[in-house]
């Protein structure tokens, strides 16, 4: 079994600091939606899996996943740590579970929704296609 190179406090200490809101990938995202002429609410609590942006009119949602905690198939960013495995194992089939079960009850509310994962995020002109296709024209333009 391998050890981690810093102490107990020191990993917590780090891994608190880890941003669930307003994270990178999902500033890009929010930017490129404004500047497409989209206008969204954000992490509305009272939905299922509290989206990251919510078009309320349009019966939309978008969720930007970071790919190594949500486990983006196929990603190199989603890899297997390799101390506390049996730990890691649990949490992420957790995150999948709560994911899948979020998106469920959005489908089941009437809402539409968009996963935007991180790699992709780092593509403006990929985000920005998926976005227009997504949610159509604009009202705004």
């Amino acid at each position: 079994m391998l050890m981690d190179i810093i102490d107990k406090q020191e990993r917590s200490r780090l891994m608190g600091r880890i941003r669930g809101k307003n994270t990178k990938p999902e500033m890009v995202v929010r930017r490129i939606a404004h500047r497409l002429g989209f206008r969204f609410r954000l992490h509305r609590r009272d939905l299922p899996g509290s989206p990251d942006l919510v078009f309320p009119g349009r019966r939309k949602v978008v969720f930007v996943h970071g790919c190594y905690w949500h486990r983006h198939p196929g990603c190199h960013l989603a890899y297997q740590p390799k101390s506390n495995v049996e730990f890691w194992t649990e949490k992420f089939a957790t995150n999948v579970t709560r994911d899948q079960k979020a998106l469920q009850e959005l489908h089941n509310q009437g809402w539409d929704t968009l996963v935007i994962w991180e790699c992709n995020a780092k593509d403006s002109v990929l985000v920005a296609s998926r976005l227009s296709a997504y949610l159509g024209r604009s009202e705004d333009r």
